[in-house]
């Protein structure tokens, strides 16, 4: 398994991020090493996304700092330059996803069905996001597909919070969950770094008592 991976793996909980001001990028990485999750995927859904992370993963090398919301060529190119150590998308766009492979670049594409897993096991992939996972059947529906896919992990994102935390985490087809609720955009905004601190204490304990 890929180190990178497998170190997402170890800590259960990625949180996703909108930064809407680069500023707000190294208090935010603070907060969430301080509450137990030493990684982020900051999503290329403003303007400040390559800034964030780019002055995140100098400033915390320890962070393990991604990209998501990856959808062209560019964006890599610009994800890949600011330092990301992993790639996520939203969906499976082959002429991106095989650029971003092309590249070196760990790249996760989300899926939503078998489908989306053979196309990403036709690349070698056998880690992918499944999104969005509420909507989408959630933990029933991961199982279903863990069914023919055995080998592969998913990391489900959209609708996942406290309440149902444990519940995916218990299952051994998720690598890890991916997040928003310990860094929503109304935290961020009012730079509430303590209570995002606390938060993600809060989702570390549960993994812990799932995990151990």
């Amino acid at each position: 398994m890929n180190e990178v991976i497998e170190a997402i793996g170890s800590i259960g909980l990625v949180p996703v991020v909108k930064i809407n001001d680069a500023s707000d990028a190294l208090p935010l990485a603070q907060a969430l090493m301080e509450g137990g999750l030493p990684v982020a995927e900051i999503t290329f859904r403003t303007d400040a996304a390559a800034q964030s992370i780019a002055a995140i993963t100098r400033e915390f090398p320890q962070m393990i700092v991604g990209a998501g919301t990856v959808l062209t060529r560019a964006q890599v190119d610009a994800a890949i330059e600011a330092g990301s150590t992993f790639l996520v998308s939203p969906g499976l766009n082959p002429d991106t996803l095989d650029y971003a492979l092309g590249t070196g670049a760990l790249m996760m594409p989300g899926i939503s069905n078998a489908s989306g897993v053979e196309a990403a096991l036709a690349r070698g992939l056998d880690t992918v996001k499944f999104f969005p996972a509420e909507p989408a059947g959630g933990l029933p529906y991961i199982k279903a597909l863990a069914g023919p896919y055995a080998d592969v992990k998913f990391m489900p994102t959209g609708g996942i919070n406290l309440s149902n935390l444990a519940d995916y985490l218990a299952c051994p087809s998720i690598l890890a969950c991916g997040g928003t609720w310990m860094v929503a955009e109304g935290l961020i905004a009012e730079r509430r770094w303590d209570e995002i601190a606390r938060i993600c204490r809060e989702a570390v304990a549960i993994i812990q008592d799932v995990r151990g």
